[in-house]
């Protein structure tokens, strides 16, 4: 079972994911951990992305999908895999059914988490780290009971205007990508506002058993 997992920063995609990794027992393959492996094992792609991050510098398509063909091949993808972060344009989707289609593989099922901006801005605004322990709470959500407001920071990243930013680009870029995977019939759009343990159900009977 091969599957795309979409959905905006903040809409629960790592969450889905563990459970979906323990259900199917197939990984989780994201582009960040890709690049961090290749790098750390010092592997031809891996110093040439290095290269390119050193500068400050995206790290091209090419190298990047490289990365991805590498880490489709290995063992533990046989049953199948989850994709989380890639493909991020059109352009790698595109390139993504080539590697696939050479492998006798094929994306069986993209599963778009469904946010609204304002659920998606009030999640991740509201996040707290304690200074103390590194705990992460939730203002309204999940509030500390245990330790003091004041003890709590929020990141740099979270702030109202970052987020809205995170969303536009997410907006530009993945759009046009679900447009593509919806020409092929596969995006299945799942209701993300719903209770974690719900939204998996939900995925599981997309899925099958």
């Amino acid at each position: 079972m091969n599957i795309a997992l979409f959905g905006p920063p903040g809409a629960g995609k790592g969450t889905q994911a563990k459970e979906l990794i323990e259900k199917y027992n197939i990984p989780q393959i994201s582009t960040g951990d890709i690049l961090r492996n290749a790098i750390s094992q010092g592997t031809k792609l891996g110093l040439e992305a290095r290269s390119y991050m050193d500068k400050g510098n995206l790290v091209p398509d090419e190298v990047v999908n490289g990365l991805v063909k590498e880490r489709l091949q290995q063992e533990d993808c046989q049953k199948g895999f989850i994709l989380d972060g890639y493909p991020r344009t059109t352009k790698q989707a595109e390139k993504l059914d080539e590697i696939l289609s050479d492998l006798g593989k094929k994306i069986d099922k993209v599963l778009a988490l469904d946010v609204p901006n304002e659920d998606i801005i009030e999640r991740i605004t509201g996040r707290r780290t304690s200074k103390k322990t590194g705990k992460i709470y939730h203002i309204k959500f999940n509030p500390p009971t245990d330790e003091k407001m004041e003890d709590l920071v929020q990141r740099a990243d979270d702030t109202e205007e970052v987020v809205k930013k995170r969303l536009e680009n997410y907006e530009l870029q993945t759009a046009p990508v679900l447009d593509y995977y919806k020409a092929q019939g596969k995006v299945v759009i799942v209701d993300g506002t719903k209770k974690p343990e719900e939204i998996t159900k939900d995925l599981i009977r997309i899925l099958g058993e």
